[in-house]
């Protein structure tokens, strides 16, 4: 049986950033720091390789980098379009924040980016 493995560009896509992006967050956060980016599953020739079952892991370790000043960073774009739609509906940062981790919980499968957009769906505008 073969597994199926993603590497730092499956990774990047799967978070809606760059290749560039993991690379510098697997560089600033080693296994020693406060905030160890999750080490990968395998190594193929000197690559990285994730069982594509823990990106919710790793965007949850996104989710819990410190930002710039206070407030924990600007959140993803996706993050940020479900934010506008949730107020849109009525729903509080806080309210939105706990609904989308629900939500994350319940379909671990989804990355943030797909949860956000499905969401978003449902919301309706």
């Amino acid at each position: 049986m073969v597994e199926h493995y993603v590497g730092v560009l499956g990774v990047a896509e799967a978070m809606s950033v760059t290749r560039h992006a993991v690379h510098k967050w697997r560089s600033r956060y080693p296994p020693d720091s406060d905030h160890p980016f999750p080490g990968p599953d395998v190594d193929v020739d000197g690559s990285p390789g994730w069982r594509a079952t823990r990106l919710q892991e790793i965007v949850q370790w996104r989710d819990g980098l410190p930002g710039r000043g206070a407030g924990g960073g600007r959140p993803t774009a996706a993050r940020q379009e479900y934010f506008r739609a949730a107020e849109r509906r009525g729903l509080d940062r806080d309210e939105a924040i706990r609904a989308l981790a629900t939500f994350a919980e319940e379909f671990p499968q989804m990355t943030e980016p797909e949860l956000c957009a499905w969401l978003i769906e449902r919301f309706g505008s």
